[in-house]
């Protein structure tokens, strides 16, 4: 059962989803924590103020949730009504807060840094994915400085209307192209002799980064006549060091 305690007006939480693997979370937590600070600095500064959702780990000397056990630990304390922002500055494995945001009611808010040396925004896209795969709303921003305009203005409408309304003018509905005749019809022919022919598409430890909007739901490809033939990386490695030098030089 939640034992979570209610947020007060203007009170928003920062959570810091993380790696699995220690080395990587420990590295990027010094930057993880700086942004922090900034992006804090500019909460306030629109008068709202900073719920840190989880604390800072002394023995682990990092501040990210690491498992999905701890992420779930995490989110049975907080108020499922209130506004989150999720930081990112690592990459980060979705499946440790996706059961969390599937029930999260309150406005989501993923943001990342801009960088080139800090993994951060690959992994808030990673995580993007993931919440677009199981059908969860969500706003997202990104900025190299937390200080920007463009940042400091979609912060604003996100604190106070819980989304971010960003220009879609580029974007066109795909029903509305329009293909040369010559390619539809091979792509309709090559369609139908592979839903005839069926073919066999080999998957290494699918969803092994965290990449949950990397799995393809079998139901939805086999529709296509394509079949997962599921394997091991650990499998792979070991057969490899069967291979003798002779016969691979000889490939």
């Amino acid at each position: 059962m939640s034992r979570s305690k209610k947020l007060k007006a203007k009170q928003v939480y920062i959570l810091a989803n993380g790696d699995l693997r220690l080395s990587a979370n420990r590295v990027c937590w010094k930057e993880q924590s700086r942004v922090e600070q900034v992006l804090s600095k500019a909460i306030q500064e629109e008068g709202w103020s900073v719920i840190r959702a989880h604390d800072f780990d002394r023995k682990k000397r990092h501040g990210f949730i690491d498992s999905q056990k701890r992420g779930i630990e995490v989110f049975r304390e907080l108020d499922p009504d209130a506004p989150l922002i999720i930081a990112e500055c690592v990459w980060q494995y979705s499946q440790h807060i996706l059961p969390g945001l599937l029930t999260h009611r309150g406005p989501i808010l993923t943001l990342a840094n801009w960088s080139g040396m800090w993994p951060g925004l690959v992994g808030m896209l990673n995580l993007n994915g993931s919440l677009t795969k199981m059908d969860i709303s969500y706003s997202t921003i990104w900025s190299k400085n937390f200080s920007d305009s463009f940042f400091r203005k979609s912060l604003r409408q996100w604190l106070n209307e819980g989304e971010i309304s960003h220009d879609q003018s580029h974007v066109k509905n795909i029903t509305l192209l329009s293909l040369p005749i010559s390619e539809v019809k091979t792509g309709r022919s090559e369609a139908r002799k592979l839903l005839a022919n069926k073919a066999i598409m080999g998957v290494f430890d699918e969803g092994c980064m965290g990449m949950h909007n990397a799995i393809i739901p079998d139901e939805l490809l086999n529709r296509t006549g394509v079949f997962k033939e599921r394997l091991s990386q650990s499998a792979l490695y070991a057969a490899m060091r069967e291979v003798r030098d002779e016969e691979a030089e000889a490939v």
